[in-house]
């Protein structure tokens, strides 16, 4: 909260302050969301932004359609008067001509200035509460991101013990790593198929609102960043040497900014994937892949066209790149 005349003005905005005029407080963090051709799943997004308390943000949403179906669908237009009307202030561009995740996600990140930014896809809904306990967990930790795996709760009844082995809390502070493919760092990826981190946390007995830090691979779908950390290593410039279709690219900035800052993810998660299918369905190119044996080093920010298949995406299970 910020405090104005040693009285706490508070993120979120009650429905009976709607239509005050007394300005929000500054936003801590900046929430960051591609999308093209989907309505109702980025309403349940932007629904489930609307349920944060803490701490106060704003949102970018970057729209890839055609026809700019973000500002005429009524669903999705409902969820953002709410959120202006709560005092975050949304932001919706229209960028029709598409040259791939890692261009989209360097524009908005460009277009932020707080100093977090969280990535989001467009997909995801997060419980109250999560965007408080990410901020306070990048805060705590001082590393360059954390994020809060996505769970796919149709999984819930798929336990997969085999895929949890490699979980490993944070010691103590976190520190830089490097991940690659053959690496036992690498083999940490399985533990955000399915709903495993869901069956990791009740196992745990973390207290309510809390968290735990983690080691992971990489962190797919919600992820914040400490924005000057991801702007130090070269955001995602890569993107110039990639084919508009490729996948990856989230992948490839965790792996710069772990190799400087160091990253981790928080269990509980707190994050549900919507099991809607993908919209990327090209991943012959693996930005990860592309980007570091281009390099032939860690955190260049050269990249080349050749990739290798990861395969298909699953909705919830990752592939590994």
């Amino acid at each position: 909260m910020t405090e104005s005349n040693d009285e706490p003005v508070p993120a979120r905005r009650w429905s009976g302050d709607w239509t005050t005029e007394a300005p929000p407080p500054p936003p801590r963090l900046e929430v960051l969301i591609p999308t093209i051709g989907r309505t109702s799943e980025l309403a349940v997004t932007l629904a489930g932004l609307a349920a944060q308390d803490e701490p106060a943000f704003d949102v970018i949403v970057s729209d890839q359609s055609e026809l700019f179906t973000s500002a005429s669908e009524p669903s999705v237009q409902a969820m953002v008067r709410v959120l202006r009307a709560q005092g975050h202030g949304v932001e919706l561009v229209h960028r029709p001509e598409r040259r791939g995740l890692a261009e989209q996600r360097q524009f908005l990140l460009e277009r932020s200035s707080a100093p977090a930014v969280l990535f989001l896809d467009d997909d995801v809904w997060t419980e109250p509460g999560l965007l408080e306990r990410l901020l306070d967990a990048l805060e705590t930790l001082g590393c360059g991101f954390v994020g809060s795996a996505v769970q796919g709760l149709s999984y819930l009844e798929d336990r997969r013990p085999h895929e949890a082995t490699t979980f490993e809390p944070w010691p103590g502070p976190v520190i830089p790593e490097s991940v690659r493919p053959g690496r036992p760092e690498h083999d940490r990826w399985p533990l955000h198929n399915a709903a495993n981190l869901a069956h990791i946390a009740g196992t745990l007995g973390v207290e309510r609102d809390g968290w735990l830090a983690y080691k992971v691979a990489w962190v797919g779908a919600c992820v914040l960043y400490d924005r000057e950390a991801l702007i130090e290593v070269g955001g995602f410039d890569f993107w110039t040497g990639l084919p508009p279709s490729h996948s990856g690219e989230d992948v490839a900035a965790q792996w710069r900014v772990m190799e400087r800052f160091g990253g981790a993810g928080i269990v509980p998660s707190g994050a549900v994937h919507l099991e809607a299918p993908t919209t990327i369905v090209d991943r012959t190119v693996d930005a990860a892949r592309a980007l570091f044996a281009a390099a032939g080093s860690a955190g260049s920010s050269a990249a080349s066209s050749v990739g290798s298949s990861a395969g298909p995406k699953g909705q919830t299970d990752s592939s590994s790149p």
